[in-house]
């Protein structure tokens, strides 16, 4: 979850809104790249969670961050919450639990977003190190209980804290015991964006099992290979899923709209305080009718805020979110937008990808968003396995990324990105299928050696 927005221009009508999200619309020669993960820090002694306070604590490892980067500290209240680069660069923010996200810069090619995240990890490495801290890219945390997670002094995670029991049984746990790699992709026209937001949904269950990596529930298997994307079933209902009116005629922007004004807030921000509105809608905001504050009126930041406390597998702000993946390895955080840059930033590759998902009903796509979880690559979808699904998108990223024909230095061209995932596929695996084979045979039943091997 990237900083909250400052825009304090008022919101009169609900057209306001629309041309909020269709101010997103870029000519081709302009779209970008946004990549951003999360990753949990560990104590090097103990693999413990790490605190906010204290001198090995986030708020010490995001001073250090500070002081090597020259970033503008993100405050609430006395406390250092993120970081972001005044240049346009990325921005760093912590999760609830003290997940250490970067929110990536957006740039123009995977051979930038390579740069980005090797450069982040180094530095954070550096900072780390003397603080005796490590961090795991993976989809939930192996060992850890809820209630061994610390929190975060973030005014708008305390709301969501108290009202996710109300909504789930699992929305706890995905605030604080899970982590994510997304991409932001661009649109160039609502038609353009219509078209990928279908495609992007149907298809997120398919990126959902290539990038499984939540095997491990404190201590021992869960029983899944994403209980990251298991624990998004049974969240928030009323602000997830997989959109099936998103498939209907008249799908757009005001679509989008009206959808999210019905999606029930968490808080509005006013200077530095949340106020909790939790369960009233966007719509009730623009009525002036919040029974915490009546009469008060809209505004820009109060849209751009909900709007980030919506989490369908696919996301529209002012480019779309792919939201399917587990955390992972740094070659997984790379491959996931050259996946979807590749999809996406190709004509023909996109018009192939509709053509394969185009058939299946909501049903169809349900089905498979609910077998996932359990099964990743070896579940069904209208008697063809994930499997071969994703061996043929894999083809059409690879052939869009090489005719999008963006190269390095080197003279290489984006495509390496893949390499893993096709390799993955050639061994009909996923990562979380191979963390399982090492728990039960060199690591001889314990989680506690992937502090040390898949660290980053």
């Amino acid at each position: 979850m990237a900083r909250d927005q400052v825009d304090l221009a008022p919101i009169e009508r609900r057209d306001d809104l629309v041309h909020w999200l269709a101010q997103g619309v870029k000519p081709k020669s302009q779209f970008r790249l946004g990549t951003e993960h999360e990753k949990f820090a560990f104590t090097l002694q103990g693999y413990r969670p790490v605190p906010y306070e204290g001198p090995h604590g986030i708020r010490a490892l995001l001073e250090g961050m500070q002081h090597l980067l020259g970033w503008e500290p993100i405050m609430e209240g006395p406390n250092i919450i993120g970081l972001f680069d005044v240049t346009g660069g990325g921005a760093i923010s912590l999760e609830p639990g003290g997940q250490f996200e970067l929110s990536g810069a957006q740039l123009e090619t995977l051979h930038q977003t390579s740069s980005e995240l090797m450069a982040h990890l180094a530095q954070v490495r550096e900072v780390a190190r003397p603080l005796h801290i490590g961090f795991l890219g993976i989809g939930m945390t192996p060992t850890w209980t809820r209630a061994e997670m610390p929190k975060m002094p973030k005014g708008r995670y305390k709301i969501m804290t108290g009202y996710m029991p109300k909504v789930g049984t699992l929305g706890l746990d995905m605030m604080y015991r899970t982590c994510t790699v997304q991409t932001n992709l661009d649109f160039a026209s609502e038609a353009d964006m219509v078209k990928k937001l279908r495609v992007s949904i149907a298809l997120q269950p398919v990126a959902t099992a290539l990038f499984a990596n939540s095997p491990f529930t404190e201590g021992k298997p869960n029983g899944y290979l994403s209980f990251r994307s298991e624990i998004w079933r049974d969240t928030d209902n009323a602000r997830a899923g997989m959109l099936p009116w998103a498939f209907e005629p008249g799908m757009g922007f005001e679509r989008w709209v009206d959808y999210a004004l019905d999606v029930p807030m968490y808080f509005i921000k006013r200077g530095d305080d949340y106020i909790d509105v939790a369960g009233q809608s966007f719509r009730d905001l623009l009525a002036g009718k919040l029974r915490a504050l009546p009469g008060t009126r809209a505004t820009i930041s109060d849209w751009a805020n909900h709007l980030s406390t919506i989490f369908p597998e696919v996301r529209l702000k002012r480019y779309l979110e792919m939201r399917g993946a587990d955390s992972g390895t740094l070659p997984n955080l790379l491959a996931l937008p050259a996946l979807w840059a590749g999809l996406f930033y190709d004509d023909a590759s996109l018009d192939a990808a509709w053509d394969l998902v185009k058939g299946w009903s909501a049903e169809d796509r349900q089905s498979l968003r609910d077998a996932v979880p359990k099964l990743a690559l070896t579940a069904t979808v209208r008697g063809r396995s994930v499997l071969e699904i994703a061996a043929e998108i894999l083809v059409l990223a690879r052939a869009g990324l090489a005719r999008r024909n963006r190269r390095d230095p080197s003279g290489k061209d984006e495509t390496r990105y893949l390499e893993v995932l096709e390799a993955r596929l050639a061994r009909k695996t996923t990562p979380a299928q191979e963390l399982l084979d090492k728990y039960n045979g060199p690591w001889r039943g314990s989680v506690d050696p992937i502090y040390d091997d898949e660290a980053y």
